[in-house]
Parts: structure tokens; sequence; C-alpha cells
């Protein structure tokens, strides 16, 4: 019954890790992305480091729960005790690490407010200037989406007009509607955009858009995490479990 009992325990002990080995695979997968960055999006904060050490702690982590997913693995099937010890310590570190992690996002949340990116499109936006890395990301932003500024053409009031521009226009041209939402999109009523003409322009805010956008993602990548804590937890109980268990 004992024989029993741990090979039930190693089988388990083998899923867990199965399941820690994959998630660290798709951290590791976001955290690559977000650093090589294929938008630009990031840019967009390019002032806040605290979001950039963010992404390299989500890679890290990724790193090292695809190698100890492997090694518990390895330890369970194997019935080694020293991989099995190696593996309880350091994914007792990691998940204490991300529990660190997930306060710490909780407090510095404000960080990402509507204010935040606000404040940041005013002080650093220079309209259609693409040589800009924070203003061509903007405007890619926008066509892309189909919006406006945070909240709306209204946060351009503040930003000066480019000199020798033939138009005096608060809204950008990233913000007028196009034919296709890309930067080969031709415009609908370029001109009357410029002027001022609402009905040409996109008058909903970036900030409302990508959130209703994302919304479903932040929740499922939310529950990931509650999900991949909750598997490192038994996968300790089982590695202690079976490390005593062994001859």
């Amino acid at each position: 019954m004992e024989g029993d009992c741990l090979s039930c325990m190693k089988y388990l002990m083998f899923l867990f890790n199965f399941f820690i080995f994959l998630g660290g695979a798709c951290l590791l997968g976001v955290g690559i992305w977000v650093i090589v960055d294929p938008t630009g999006f990031r840019e967009i904060v390019a002032a806040n480091p605290l979001l950039f050490t963010g992404a390299y702690i989500m890679l890290a982590m990724g790193a090292m729960l695809f190698l100890l997913g492997f090694l518990g693995c390895c330890g369970a099937i194997r019935e080694n005790k020293c991989l099995l010890l190696f593996f309880f310590m350091f994914i007792l570190l990691i998940f204490l690490a991300e529990l660190s992690a997930a306060i710490l996002a909780f407090i510095f949340r404000e960080n990402l407010t509507r204010e935040f990116f606000t404040k940041e499109l005013k002080k650093h936006y220079l309209r259609n200037n693409d040589t800009d890395v924070f203003s061509s990301t903007w405007n890619s932003v926008m066509i892309t989406f189909a919006c406006c500024g945070v909240n709306g053409p209204e946060d351009f009031e503040a930003v000066p007009p480019l000199p020798h521009s033939s138009l005096e226009s608060v809204t950008p041209e990233a913000c007028c509607q196009r034919e296709l939402q890309s930067r080969e999109g031709m415009f609908v009523n370029k001109e009357a955009c410029l002027t001022g003409v609402e009905r040409f322009q996109n008058r909903q805010g970036c900030y409302t858009v990508i959130l209703n956008s994302f919304e479903t993602y932040v929740y499922l990548a939310g529950a990931l995490a509650i999900g991949v804590l909750a598997i490192e937890l038994f996968a300790m109980i089982f590695a202690m479990c079976l490390f005593r268990g062994i001859q």
C-alpha cells in the first residue's frame, strides 16, 4: 500500500512539474515578447523604469520555472532525493518572489492610471515627428486602435503645433479617420479633420479603447498567475512527501 501511495505521489509530482514547465515556457515567451516589443508600445511608458523591471523579472521567472519544472520532472521519475531537495528549495524561493512581485504590482498599480499616461503624453509628444520614438509609437497606437490621445483630442491642446505647418490644428494627423486602420490607409478627409470637423476625427480616447480590448486578457493573466502559484504550492508539498518517502 505504501509503495502504491509513493508511486501515485511520484506521478502527481511529475504532472504538477509538467504544468510548471509549461507555465515557465509561457512566462518566458511573454517576457521575450515584451522586451523585443514588436509594436513599440513600451516606449509610451519609457519614463517609468519600474515597468521595464517588471518585464525582466517576468523573463527571469519564466526561465527559472522552465528549468525547475524540467528538474522536478526528472527528480520525480528518477526518484532522486538531491534533485527533489534542490527543486523544493528553489521553487520555494520563486514562490516567495512571485508573491512579493504580485504585492508590489498591486501597490504600484497607480503608475498605469489614465492621469499618468495623460501627463506623459502632454510632456513628450511631438505630433508627426517620426524620428522621435515616443511620438511615433503614440501615432502607431492611435492609428491602429482608431483612437485619439489618452482621453480624446483635447489632450493635444497643450501640445504646440509643428513649425511650418499650413494648418493650425490641435488634432494630430494620427487622430484623423482612415479607410484602413494602418499608416498606409487613406484618410477619409484629412483637411476637414485637421480644421476641426469632428465627424472626420477619432474622438474616443485610447485609454478606454485599449482597456476594453485587453480587459479579457488581464483577467486571464490574473487567473493564470493564481493557477501557477497554486500549482507551485502543491508541487512543493508533493516534492517533500516524495523526498521523505524515498528510501
